[in-house]
């Protein structure tokens, strides 16, 4: 008596591979990924290579020191403050109104839009430990950027009866307005290399 072997018939392996290449096309566009969160600031241009670097001396008054140490506690002039003060340390260095020697000293310019005007001659020196969290660094950058621009938008609101972030740069005249209103109220912030600041 004969038996009947029946044979199972070979997957063919080529179209598992193009299955496979078109389940991972799949996950990689329908999967969503997390945004870290960045800053978004224009730098300035480079110099030019024959340009002469400015060596001027800032006076200590006009420096506004900002420190995070590894442990993510911020200090502002050596003194340890919370993230939430920040904002408002930062206009009042900036505007100066009671003219305090501790804060920035301003100069006489004139500006078109504004006229004669009094501009702050500070600058924020920012400077983060090697151990900074991420998220510690941007959530300062983000504080100082703030503090800048509620005085633009108080500025604007002020002389033109519009806020500072509602002006349109595709507009001619409102970018030139934009450009007075950055040489009135500058985001004069340098940042330095990490170091080892320590912390607890």
């Amino acid at each position: 008596m004969m038996i009947n072997k029946k044979t199972v018939p070979e997957i063919n392996g080529g179209s598992l591979a193009d299955i496979a290449f078109l389940l991972l096309i799949f996950f990689l566009v329908a999967t969503t990924m997390d945004v870290d969160s960045g800053i978004s600031r224009l730098l300035p241009p480079m110099p030019e290579e024959n340009q002469e670097e400015d060596k001027s001396e800032i006076k200590e008054r006009n420096v506004f020191v900002v420190l995070i140490n590894r442990d993510d506690q911020l200090f502002v002039e050596r003194e340890v403050i919370m993230i939430d003060e920040l904002k408002d340390l930062t206009k009042e260095f900036i505007v100066n109104p009671l003219n305090k020697d501790n804060f920035s000293e301003k100069r006489a310019m004139t500006i078109e839009y504004f006229g004669d005007v009094m501009v702050s001659k500070g600058v924020i020196s920012l400077q983060n430990d090697n151990g900074t969290s991420y998220g510690q660094y941007i959530a300062v950058q983000n504080e100082l950027a703030a503090a800048v621009n509620e005085l633009r938008n108080d500025l604007c609101l002020q002389k033109f009866n519009r806020l500072y972030d509602d002006l349109d740069p595709l507009n001619e005249v409102e970018q030139e307005i934009i450009d007075a209103v950055k040489k009135v109220i500058p985001m004069a912030i340098s940042e330095a290399e990490p170091k080892n600041i320590g912390g607890k």
